[in-house]
């Protein structure tokens, strides 16, 4: 088999002292060679069909690549077992061709039905069809009577389609997989002739036949995108968003309490510091230190919780501009990012139901993408995400039609309400039934994915082994099988090896060395609105639902030995280019594979304050986090109510709430590493992103032209007149793909607001974002492969400045902290219904390690240069105090367990941390614990949380600062010093499968050395209190101040201690130890007092004789 390969390589105006390291670089342009299952589309092909045509290519073809390896396209007659009529599902599907040699699949429309162009019913492939055209007979070759209708004189017309990356000014053709990269890595040194076996397609047709589609229908007419601007009611100028502040009558008090507070302790200290105990000044001088320590902590916590403020959105007044009245949406692209690594330990059944949570959400669907992005390579991922994209067909209608909440199905199955209240159509309850039906049978297959994959592995290998020893004896060769080196690889459902990571690890087949993977498992849906036309009995009426479903891409970047891949941050990096290049959304929502779309309309809440006045500043728009299957008395904080209701509402009211890790909504230039328009004060470093986005601005060099007429920038490289020199110092930003770098402007000016008024400043005019999206083509997803490879980071900023940012196991502050420098401002969005729900470790173990990773990202974050110390001025001075505090907290710890030690070692030697209780000592410890609980009332009031919430988060503070966050300065400390890196593990999380006992995981105890200090800690008190009781009772001159003082200060530090101890008794019904332990306490101590009072008469008498120490 042979064929013509065509290309063109074109030098570069980059010279070697360009780039690092001198090496030389050359900008080519590949065209994908003609194959069986791609052949070239002639000119007279319309380029509107050739583009359809291809887009049905890609979407049925798994790409993989690499470091090292050619990109290449497998198609794919199948990704899974299950079958799925779904015209956007990967995968062919429909009849084959009915001419003799060709397994071409028959031509479809964009619904999936199958198009026969000649009456006798005679199926024929795109190819064929074309092929006869092309001769000029156009007579069919079933019943060898001529075609007839337009279809045999001209090709079929899809309408006009805007080319997403038009700023270019090249062709199509001309931008296939146009890419910089290094003449060292091409195999013939010293020539410019490139190696054309760095792409070849795998097919399983015959040469001369290929598996083309048949293009969809246009839905467009000759809409070309633009028109009148959309006519908005009386009220169309009102503001999207409002801020709401406290009311006075609780953030005044609250205020002063705080001032009142801060004197008081003032004066308590300086009055602990003059009056010392002489008689212990060990105890004196280790109690002060601790308690100026928490003085200190207390008002770093404090001080940012002085502006709190809650928001509001109005999604009618959305819905008013930007909804036009043809029914299109000039809302902008979502790119949904879901981050998964292990299914052993991120179940794909609960991965699969976020999945399917982000499919059903209320957003306009031609706008909405979904990335998978799958760190371990896992066939078991990946086919649950193809069962997932196939159940979608039935449930995201199903949604549609009767609103349902929550979207996701597993949540909605297991709702304890009555799930008809407030529905209305009679069809609901068989459409729910039917539904309910075909999601038991979903979770059948993705809980047998597992032995599936590993029979069908087990069968194939078992097939290769037969064959290399028949292949063995033919040729005469001696030995057994034993010695046949034959892999044991992972097969996938269409009898070919799995790219990625084998269940029986080898070398380019492991977790840490497997080749990129792009499969699109939905394809990009038509611009307009797809209804179904078949109803029967059997199934859901949707002939008046919306069919169509977001695009669905699975992604796993490429990871070879030698290369660090930065854990979460490198794959969402990868994630985030991989996204420019194939639908550019210009905002990104980021979710963990446990954390689903709970109410369906979030990203329209979020999006409300992107587009607002102002909204161009904003970086990030962060949702609190809600978890699902928390026990009912939250006996480790895991709700962390006073983080998410107190802490981030009050960062609210500053510069913003930090980003947490997942349910977030960012915007793509911030995440860039760009300044945000319109910065005040003094640039800090950022001064390459100022030119290339920013207006003219007094000590810049960079001259702007700026058109009269539009009163803002327009954020093009053409604008500049150092063009060339940004154009240049562009890849060693960003990488050398210049498709993504051509992607950066597009999405800014995307991701602007609406310019329908005159006091939004940097926006764009309504309607520009009506217009049909790009379809997808081999050279796209072959860019977006090459983006996600492993050498692509090398020599850029990514993850320095761009991106995700590296360096600590808490890369989501960093990020945040990051872009909070640079100037931009974060939004605190709760919503009445929560916007997402996750799963959250309620095992005591599970949940300490979680604190410990938080701790210890805490730890790095201090000792690098991301301390706020060291933040710009365009930080916000409580903000910066805010940050501090996230560096400093767990250096309290070492505060925290000295002070929970001092107890026991006043009561073990009879002296305490005063000379005396004395008036003045009370007062100030009256005034310090009353303030104390009126913050906290102040706090429950404007934040609405409960009393409980708040004990409980008092509570885990305790355990956390004497177990995990001790461990964290210790191991920060170690990295720091001796440069010994960190690792954890991922967290389990729950399939929810226990039906017996939800709280299941609650009552198992896991031994861990962080329960070695609580544990001290707690008998340490007991028996000091024992000792102590013993010691009062029989001395001669009692000191019960000292020892209530002392017993106090111990019951405070057990009873924060007290679900810890519940945490190590096990399952529930058992009688918890501590019961014993305080009942032979209690009864040693009556038996004492009772032979102290009424002694024994006679020889035996033991009054006043009993003493210890």
């Amino acid at each position: 088999m042979s064929a013509q390969f065509r290309s063109s390589v074109h030098r570069g105006n980059h010279g070697q002292d360009e780039f690092d390291g001198g090496v030389e670089f050359a900008n080519y342009t590949v065209h994908i060679p003609p194959t069986p299952d791609h052949q070239p589309l002639y000119d007279s092909v319309e380029p509107s069909t050739a583009e359809r045509v291809e887009d049905l290519y890609v979407s049925n073809s798994l790409f993989t690549g690499g470091h090292g390896f050619p990109t290449r396209a497998h198609f794919k007659d199948k990704v899974t077992n299950s079958v799925s009529s779904h015209p956007q599902m990967a995968g062919a599907k429909g009849s084959s061709c009915s001419i003799l040699g060709c397994d071409g699949k028959v031509m479809t429309d964009e619904r999936g039905a199958e198009i026969v162009p000649c009456e006798c019913d005679f199926k024929i492939c795109w190819e064929c069809y074309r092929e006869i055209l092309r001769d000029g007979d156009a007579i069919c070759l079933g019943c060898k009577a001529p075609y007839s209708g337009p279809e045999a004189t001209e090709e079929p017309d899809i309408g006009p389609i805007r080319r997403r990356y038009s700023s270019t000014g090249l062709s199509k053709k001309e931008r296939r997989l146009s890419m910089m990269r290094s003449r060292m890595s091409l195999d013939r040194k010293g020539t410019d002739d490139f190696d054309h076996k760095n792409w070849l397609f795998e097919t399983k047709g015959s040469y001369g036949y290929g598996s083309a589609m048949w293009p969809q229908a246009d839905m467009n007419g000759n809409y070309d995108g633009f028109g009148n601007p959309q006519v908005l009611y009386e009220n169309r100028w009102r503001p999207i968003t409002r801020k709401l502040n406290v009311s006075t009558t609780i953030l005044s008090p609250y205020r002063l309490l705080i001032f009142v507070r801060v004197v008081v302790l003032g004066l308590l200290l300086a009055w602990r510091i003059r009056h010392p105990n002489e008689e212990a000044m060990w105890l004196w001088a280790m109690s002060v230190i601790c308690e100026v320590w928490f003085g200190f902590s207390w008002l770093l916590d404090q001080l940012p919780k002085l502006c709190p403020i809650n928001r509001t959105t109005d999604l009618e007044i959305l819905r008013m501009k930007f909804e036009t009245p043809s029914g299109k949406s000039d809302l902008p692209g979502i790119d949904v990012f879901v981050s998964t690594a292990d299914p052993e330990k991120e179940p794909p059944l609960v991965t699969a139901n976020t999945i399917l949570s982000i499919l059903a959400a209320d957003y306009p669907v031609e706008k909405l993408s979904c990335y998978v992005s799958d760190d371990g390579g896992s066939l078991l991922t990946f086919e649950a995400m193809a069962e997932a994209a196939s159940f979608a067909n039935l449930w995201v209608p199903f949604c549609r039609k009767h609103d349902i909440e929550p979207r996701n199905p597993e949540s909605y199955f297991n709702l304890k309400r009555d799930p008809y209240k407030d529905k209305v159509r009679t069809d609901f309850v068989r459409d729910r039934r039917r539904v309910k039906r075909e999601y038991d049978e979903f979770k059948v297959r993705i809980n047998g994915l597992g032995d599936s994959i590993r029979r069908r592995s087990d069968a194939y290998n078992a097939a290769e082994e037969i064959k290399a020893v028949k292949l063995q004896k033919k040729d005469g060769t001696e030995g057994g099988i034993d010695q046949l080196k034959i892999q044991k690889a992972t097969w996938m459902a269409d009898g070919t090896h799995w790219p990625g990571t084998w269940a029986s690890p080898t070398a380019e087949h492991s977790r840490g060395d497997h080749a990129s993977i792009i499969q699109v498992m939905l394809k990009p849906p038509s611009d307009e609105p797809l209804r179904s036309k078949e109803v029967d009995q059997s199934s859901i009426d949707l002939t008046e639902v919306d069919i169509r479903l977001p695009m669905l891409v699975y992604i796993s970047r490429e990871k070879r030995p030698g290369y660090d891949h930065n854990k979460k941050a490198g794959a969402m990096n990868a994630l985030v280019r991989a996204s420019a290049v194939m639908s550019n959304g210009p905002f990104i929502l980021n979710l963990d594979c446990d954390h689903y779309v709970y109410n369906s309309q979030a990203l329209k809440e979020g999006m409300c304050f992107m587009m607002d006045r102002g909204g161009d500043r904003i970086c990030y728009v962060q949702f609190p986090q809600r978890f699902e299957g928390i026990d009912p008395s939250d006996r480790y904080a895991n709700h962390n109510t006073v983080f998410f209701d107190v802490n981030m509402r009050a960062l609210d009211g500053i510069q913003g709430p930090v980003y947490v890790g997942t349910g977030c909504l960012f915007r793509r230039t911030a995440l860039y590493g760009f300044d945000p328009p319109r910065v005040k004060g003094e640039k800090t470093g950022s001064g390459f992103w100022s030119r290339f986005f920013s207006s003219k601005t007094a000590g810049t060099t960079t001259t702007q032209r700026v058109s009269p007429d539009e009163g803002n920038p327009s954020l093009r490289v053409e604008d500049y007149e150092d063009a060339d020199n940004l154009a240049l110092l562009l890849p060693k930003q960003f990488g050398n793909s210049t498709l993504f770098v051509d992607s950066i402007c597009i999405a800014e000016f995307q991701g602007r607001p609406l310019a329908d008024h005159s006091s939004i400043k940097n926006g764009r005019p309504p309607g520009a974002l009506t217009i049909p999206r790009q379809l997808l083509d081999a050279s796209t997803v072959a860019e977006a492969i090459s983006v996600i490879s492993c050498w692509y980071e090398d020599k850029t900023e990514w993850g320095l400045r761009i991106g995700w940012i590296y360096g600590s196991v808490t890369e989501d502050v960093v990020t945040g902290y990051r872009m909070h420098n640079r100037g931009w401002r974060s939004v605190y969005c709760v919503t009445k219904r929560d916007a997402f729900h996750g799963t959250a470790p309620i095992n005591l173990t599970d949940r300490l390690h979680q604190v410990l990773r938080w701790a210890t990202g805490s730890v790095e974050i201090f000792f690098s240069r991301n301390n706020a110390l060291l933040a710009g001025p365009r930080m916000k001075f409580l903000q910066r105090i805010a940050y501090l505090n996230v560096g400093l907290y767990p250096f309290t710890s070492i505060f925290l367990i000295v002070y929970c030690f001092l107890p026991a070692l006043s009561l073990f030697s009879g002296q305490f941390i005063v000379q005396s209780l004395n008036v003045t000592f009370l007062t100030y410890l009256l005034a310090i614990t009353v303030t104390l609980c009126i913050l906290a009332m102040l706090e429950i009031k404007w934040s609405g949380i409960g009393l409980e919430d708040w004990w409980r988060n008092e509570q885990f503070w305790v355990i956390g600062g004497t177990s995990a966050h001790i461990a964290a300065v210790l191991q920060g400390l170690l990295k720091v010093i001796a440069g010994i890196e960190i690792s954890f593990t991922l967290t389990s999380k729950s399939a929810g499968d226990d039906i017996d006992d939800e709280f299941a995981d609650l009552y198992i105890f896991k031994w861990t050395s962080l329960m070695i200090l609580p544990i001290t800690i707690m008998l340490t008190n007991l028996i000091a209190v024992a000792v102590a009781l013993c010691r009062t009772i029989y001395s001669i001159i009692p000191q019960w101040s000292r020892l209530i003082g002392g017993v106090f200060f111990s019951f405070w530090v057990l009873v924060h201690l007290y679900p810890f101890a519940k945490g190590l008794m096990g399952k529930r019904g058992r009688t918890p130890t501590i019961v014993f332990v305080w009942s032979g306490l209690i009864a040693v101590t009556i038996s004492l007092l009772w032979i102290s009072i009424k002694p024994p008469s006679g020889a035996n008498q033991i009054g006043g004789s009993f003493q210890l120490l």
